[in-house]
């Protein structure tokens, strides 16, 4: 080869070395979250702690099986007993796929389950509501891929809606087409949540669960009636007011604002029910979950902060008021073998104030009771 040639390759084999770092760095960037305004706010990691915890506060007993990871935790109209999903097997994936287990579990206010259903219906089940009249609102995060479906044949017809149970198990209500993702009102893309206005039962339901550096990113919150015709799409894929990347999770407020933990994106965002951009709190970290108390005292779980993610910030629980968006309690992660500790994701507090989380990577039931 002569010089100028060798050159010429040298020159092209840089160009390919370049491209290839600032892919990465792109990637990773995605990967890390966070707004251009929540990049700038000092880390939360400390607050008054008045908790005692009990790890593995309930067992399924019902089945005699470990916990799969869990997403979803809700608490009963009656105040004290807990609803929440697992995910049949113990690694995140597949979750339920090729199982009979049931993933959808009540236990009463001592940690004993009381009943567990929807056995061979979901693929991945993620979060949990119940409504002013009881009924059960399970989300399922995910349709099955071409691989699972090499793996469980004959498995194609679940997954990517959302299921409405009463409490007894029976199937009142399914949103989106099961088995397939794309756009209301045909089909829902891996529902994460799903709430119930308490004044005229609207469902709302935030989507989506997929890889943030997907371009065809999904971010939003579909909205329908209570019988389940479709009303309104809120919001769309991004960084700005009203924009969403990973909408984990969802509540209403006492003055009836929609509440959203937009997970990605490193903050709450408050929104009419119309999704009008109301207010955004940076101060609750990456939250994966949220529960709000009668007089608008939020509860955040923050299972995924890590020096990679969110550097700086600790996995926990941020405990603040809606008001001014200020947390006054922090309660640490739990310690593992990890330097991050862990947190579970979802997050709900009962009628006493005790406080429930769903461990995703430690599996199980958290009960905190304060002292």
């Amino acid at each position: 080869m002569s010089i100028s040639g060798i050159a010429r390759f040298g020159f092209r084999a840089l160009i390919i070395v370049i491209w290839v770092g600032l892919q990465g760095t792109r990637v990773q960037a995605q990967q890390r979250g966070g707004t251009v305004q929540t990049d700038k706010v000092q880390p939360v990691n400390s607050g008054a702690n008045p908790y005692r915890v009990i790890r593995d506060w309930a067992q399924l007993s019902l089945e005699g099986r470990p916990w799969g990871g869990s997403n979803g935790v809700a608490i009963d109209r009656d105040g004290k007993s807990v609803w929440a999903t697992d995910r049949c097997s113990p690694g995140t994936t597949p979750g339920c796929l090729g199982s009979m287990a049931n993933p959808v579990h009540h236990f009463d206010e001592s940690g004993k389950e009381i009943r567990s259903f929807g056995g061979g219906m979901f693929v991945w089940p993620h979060g949990i509501h119940v409504d002013r009249d009881g009924n059960v609102w399970v989300t399922d995060a995910r349709a099955p891929s071409a691989d699972d479906l090499k793996k469980f044949p004959g498995e194609q017809h679940k997954g990517s809606v959302v299921v409405k149970f009463s409490p007894d198990g029976k199937v009142l209500m399914t949103l989106g087409k099961a088995g397939v993702s794309g756009n209301p009102p045909e089909a829902l893309t891996d529902p994460t949540d799903v709430v119930t206005d308490p004044g005229n039962g609207d469902v709302y339901v935030a989507e989506s669960h997929t890889d943030v550096s997907d371009p065809k990113l999904v971010g939003r919150i579909s909205v329908f009636n209570r019988n389940g015709k479709f009303l309104r799409t809120i919001g769309k894929a991004g960084t700005g007011p009203g924009e969403f990347r990973t909408p984990h999770a969802l509540d209403f407020d006492s003055k009836g604002r929609l509440i959203v933990a937009d997970r990605h994106n490193h903050r709450i965002q408050i929104l009419t029910k119309d999704g009008k951009f109301i207010a955004e709190y940076d101060d609750f970290g990456r939250v994966s979950g949220l529960a709000i108390s009668k007089n608008d005292v939020i509860y955040t779980a923050d299972s995924e902060s890590t020096e990679k993610v969110h550097p700086g910030w600790l996995r926990g629980i941020r405990i603040g008021s809606l008001n001014d968006g200020k947390v006054t309690m922090f309660i640490p992660p739990h310690k593992t073998d990890s330097p991050d500790g862990a947190m579970g994701e979802g997050i709900a507090i009962d009628a006493a104030g005790n406080i429930y989380t769903a461990e995703a990577t430690l599996r199980g039931l958290t009960k905190y009771i304060r002292n």
